[in-house]
């Protein structure tokens, strides 16, 4: 049994045994599970892919004379103002102004959001204009100006849902294509889509959440960043296989880091066609050992974890709730999987290779004592389920 004092004590002094997801496997089916439990101190998960619920807050700092902004664009794309005078608020999601979208369907959507941020991180100069009302406080209406992100005070990267701890496999019944933000589903069943890092997963591997809540240090596309809440649409109570793994979406997280420390390879615009933009987000967690218990947990494989399979033509966008059946990651990251005695080509919109980088990095991160493992402040919850929106007459 360790504490999290203990393991941070180890990696002070630079002794911390740290794996990775992918490698802890074969090191507890070689050592055992109780000898492995009481060597290793970390395990670290990753993830990277879209993650449409996300965005960043920003800080410009006063002109001279002061305006209190009410309406802003960067680079044309939005941002919210309903904030201070100059902080604003960017969501990955915001179309470019004037962009057709799916008025010429399938639209291509290719600037948005998520680009903006993928240039802010990667140091490009971009263009504010902004508006305003006047006030005597604040008297300027109108400015115009070029920035890059080492000309603001703060650009802090706040993400209400990321991290899905389980998610859906996309698919197809009617007879045309759909484009979604699954990708594009070819009629007939003849393809389907997925987005996870499976057995990397950070809350696949703590199904429970006993070591990953709010508070928890995570590497956020490179910089050292936490959980600061649940996630939205948590919704820990769905249904769980006899290794606890959640058989659906289940849990989320809400992140927040220093885009000033980031780095661009991990923080990528998305074009989604006849869907809309986002922003891939690389996220790396680690997983303190406290004990055998926890160990296990972390040794799940994707042949253990079951994802949903779903029809995005009728029971995705009508809410009805089907499930067509239930496929494992072993088979889905085979590239093919079977549906109904039919075989299906399968592909990823989350990148396998860089979750294991993200992995890696993270471990030697601690290893070298340059990151250290938080316990957290309040837990996740194991309950709750998702509610829907209901139309109601006014009362």
């Amino acid at each position: 049994m360790k504490t999290y004092a203990d393991i941070n004590k180890r990696i002070e002094s630079g002794k911390a045994v740290v794996l990775t997801a992918d490698e802890i496997m074969d090191y507890v089916d070689k050592k055992g599970l109780d000898a492995a439990a009481r060597e290793v101190d970390v395990v670290t998960t990753a993830t990277f892919g879209p993650m449409c619920s996300s965005g960043c807050t920003l800080n410009f700092g006063h002109a001279t004379p002061k305006i209190r902004m009410s309406e802003a664009w960067i680079e044309d794309v939005l941002v919210y103002t309903g904030l201070a005078a100059v902080d604003v608020y960017l969501g990955a999601t915001q179309l470019r102004h004037a962009d057709p979208a799916n008025m010429y369907y399938p639209g291509e959507f290719r600037y948005g959001g998520g680009h903006v941020m993928e240039d802010l991180v990667a140091g490009k100069t971009l263009q504010l204009f902004a508006l305003s009302y006047g006030t005597d406080e604040y008297p300027l209406r109108e400015i115009r100006t070029y920035f890059t992100i080492h000309d603001l005070n703060q650009a802090i990267m706040v993400n209400p849902r990321n991290c899905y701890q389980n998610y859906n496999v996309a698919i197809n019944d009617s007879d045309r294509r759909l484009y979604t933000y699954m990708g594009v589903l070819e009629p007939g069943r003849r393809n389907a889509n997925y987005c996870s890092a499976g057995q990397l997963s950070p809350l696949l591997n703590d199904p429970l959440y006993e070591t990953i809540g709010v508070g928890s240090s995570v590497w956020l596309a490179g910089a050292h960043g936490h959980v600061y809440a649940e996630g939205t649409q948590h919704a820990g109570g769905c249904a769980r296989n006899e290794k606890d793994v959640p058989k659906g979406g289940a849990g989320t997280l809400a992140l927040t880091g220093d885009m000033k420390r980031m780095r661009p390879d991990f923080v990528r615009g998305v074009s989604l066609r006849g869907y809309g933009v986002s922003l891939a987000v690389g996220v790396g967690v680690p997983v303190p050992i406290l004990n055998a218990a926890i160990l296990k947990r972390t040794c799940i494989r994707d042949s253990d974890i079951l994802a949903p399979v779903v029809d995005y033509s009728r029971d995705y966008p009508q809410n009805t709730g089907k499930v067509i059946c239930h496929v494992n990651y072993e088979q889905l990251r085979s590239g093919e999987i079977e549906v109904a005695g039919k075989k299906v080509q399968v592909g990823s919109l989350s990148s396998y290779k860089k979750a294991v980088e993200i992995a890696e990095r993270l471990a030697d991160e601690i290893r070298r004592g340059e990151f250290f493992v938080s316990e957290p402040i309040a837990r996740l919850p194991a309950d709750g389920a998702l509610k829907p929106l209901t139309v109601r007459p006014k009362p």
